[in-house]
């Protein structure tokens, strides 16, 4: 299978932090999927416009509880 055809999902965990994963594979321990399926490139896409702020969760969390 060329790399072209191969498919992939879209994960995150709970860091919200997300990857791409090969549909023919078990998910990863931690990783859950986000309904998004596609091409390496489409998921990537797909991940570029979701994945706005790479600061991992916990750390967005404690950074708003000084805040407040």
């Amino acid at each position: 299978m060329s790399s072209d055809t191969l498919q992939y999902r879209v994960v995150v965990n709970a860091e919200e932090q997300y990857s791409v994963w090969f549909l023919e594979r078990p998910l990863p321990t931690g990783w859950t999927e986000t309904g998004t399926t596609g091409t390496r490139e489409a998921c990537l896409a797909h991940i570029a416009e979701v994945w706005t702020d790479l600061t991992p969760r916990s750390v967005r969390e404690r950074r708003g509880s000084v805040a407040a």
